[in-house]
This record gives structure tokens, C-alpha cells and sequence, in this order.
């Protein structure tokens, strides 16, 4: 999950959707709040523990950010060099994981249908979105970072991208490179008032629209596929600073090889990856959310 957030379109949400943790995530984020805070200062720390499954979340935030620590040079480093290859890879995994996660949105009607469509319309709509010019100073970055972590707990919505749309993924990356504390502080502080008080919003709806949450995060991340294609060129006015175009077109103006085959062959292995993850998480639960399990 911290690795797929390192890059611009790709969600650790939709990471936790397809490896079975998901239902975990949310019940386990929205425990936290003013009843924990009190069992913890009683000094009732086991009850605390064991109610708001903070060894889960402990696990999962402390992998998350050592990827984050420990693979940011290498996704820079990746997006330098091999940008249309990773750019495949993702674009298979989003693919895979949108019609995964639309299975759960079934049995499909009109309705669903067109939320379905919605979903494409935003998610495509935030593909061609261009960045705003917010502020980089701490404030701004906690009220970017209570922004982005919403679309972190969304399968299909990519927190990196959200920062990316406020500006501030540069600003960001930087700091994590160089251990800016301030900057990082800030953001920590921002991505947890947002989850505390999204989550909450988060069980409520899946609670009562369930399928049509999924349909409509399906169609998002469908949505989404357009500013993970591969084959890309400049333009000024875009978010990503490009826009996407065919093979041929990126080969004559970038002058470069479009290296079709093996775009194609990290496409095929983001699918994979998908394939490989449902089945290995299969083993131990099954996937998916329904209303009851995300009840208190």
C-alpha cells in the first residue's frame, strides 16, 4: 500500500481491497476516537488494544511507511528511467482491480449503471484536471494531507494524485527524500483528523448504499485508466503535465521507442498481480464488504 501511493494514480486503498484487508481497515479506523483516547489515559491499555485493534494498525502503518522510506528513491528512480514500463504495470493492476471490485457492486441494474457511468466521468475528469497552485507552507499541507487521506481508504482514488491536484506532491516527496520533519508533521497531523472523521462517513455509506459505492468506485477507477497510460505527451495545461496519446504519437514526438512489447508485458503483469493476490488472500477470508460486517 505505501509503495502504490508513492505514484500519482495508483490507490493503497484498492491495494487492501484486493488482499482481503479492507473490511479489517475500516472497522479498525473507525474504532479510534474519544472512547479509545479514554481507555488509553485510565492506563487500560490491553482493553484499548484489543478494542481498537491497534496491533493491526500498527503493522500496517509501520509497513507502510517503511516502504515509503525505504522505495521512494527506487519509484523515482523507476519513473526516470522505465516510465512507460511502470506506467504499464499500473495500468493493469488498475484495470484488474476496477473490474475486481466492480463484482461486488453486482447484481448490476440501470441504477448501478449509472452511478457506474458517473464514476467514469469523475475519475476521467480528474485525469485531465489541471493542478491547483495552493501554498506549501505546514498549514496548508495539513489541510492537503486531511484531503489525501481520504482517497487513501477509497479503493479507485489515489491520495498521491489529490496532492498532486493540490500542488503539493513535489513538495512532499521532497520532504520524505530529505527527512523535512516539519513538512511530514504536518502532513501526519492532516491524514489523521481526515481519517478519523472520514471513516465514520466512510461505514455510513457503504452501510446503506453498499453496491452502489462500489459501482460508483468501480467507474472511478475505470475513469482513472486515463492518466495511467503509458504513452504520453507534454501539454501545459494538465495535471501530470501530459496528456495521452498513441504509441506513434509519443514515438515521433518525444523521438523515443513507444517499447510497445514490453509496455504490454508490465500491463499483462499488474493483471497478474491482481490474479495472484485474490488467490492468495482467498486462503484466509473472503473478499468484499457487506453491511453487517462493517457494523460496530
Amino acid at each position: 500500500m505505501g509503495i502504490a501511493e508513492l505514484v500519482p494514480g495508483v490507490s493503497g486503498g484498492t491495494i487492501a481491497f484486493i488482499t482481503g484487508i479492507y473490511i479489517e481497515l475500516v472497522r479498525s479506523v473507525r474504532r479510534i476516537g474519544p472512547h479509545l483516547l479514554r481507555l488509553l489515559l485510565r492506563g487500560r491499555i490491553r482493553e484499548a488494544w484489543v478494542d481498537g485493534n491497534l496491533g493491526f494498525l500498527i503493522l500496517l502503518w509501520t509497513g507502510m511507511g517503511t516502504s515509503v522510506l525505504t522505495f521512494a528513491w527506487l519509484v523515482s528512480w523507476l519513473l526516470e528511467h522505465r516510465e512507460l514500463q511502470v506506467w504499464g504495470f499500473f495500468f493493469g493492476l488498475i484495470l484488474a482491480s476496477a473490474l475486481f471490485v466492480g463484482r461486488f457492486a453486482a447484481p448490476w441494474t440501470v441504477g448501478r449503471g449509472i452511478v457506474c457511468a458517473i464514476g467514469v466521468g469523475i475519475g476521467a475528469g480528474l485525469g485531465f484536471a489541471s493542478a491547483l497552485a495552493f501554498p506549501v507552507d505546514p498549514f496548508a499541507i495539513f489541510l492537503g494531507g486531511a484531503v489525501a487521506i481520504c482517497a487513501w481508504i477509497l479503493p479507485g482514488v489515489s491520495g498521491s494524485f489529490i496532492l498532486l491536484l493540490l500542488g503539493q506532491y513535489p513538495t512532499v516527496v521532497q520532504a520524505i527524500a530529505e527527512r523535512d520533519l516539519v513538512i511530514l508533521g504536518a502532513l501526519a497531523a492532516g491524514c489523521t483528523v481526515g481519517l478519523l472523521l472520514f471513516a465514520r462517513l466512510l461505514v455510513w455509506v457503504l452501510r446503506r448504499y453498499y453496491e452502489g459505492t462500489l459501482a460508483l468506485l468501480c467507474g472511478f477507477m475505470g475513469g482513472a485508466l486515463v492518466k495511467l497510460w503509458p504513452w504520453r505527451v507534454p501539454v501545459a495545461d494538465d495535471a501530470l503535465g501530459v496528456r495521452p496519446a498513441t504509441p506513434g504519437t509519443y514515438a515521433s514526438t518525444m523521438e523515443v521507442s513507444a517499447a510497445i512489447p514490453s509496455v504490454m508485458a508490465t500491463v499483462i503483469l499488474g493483471i497478474l498481480v491482481v490474479l495472484g493476490l485474490e488467490i492468495l488472500s482467498r486462503r484466509s477470508r473472503a473478499h468484499g464488504i457487506s453491511p453487517g460486517e462493517i457494523a460496530p
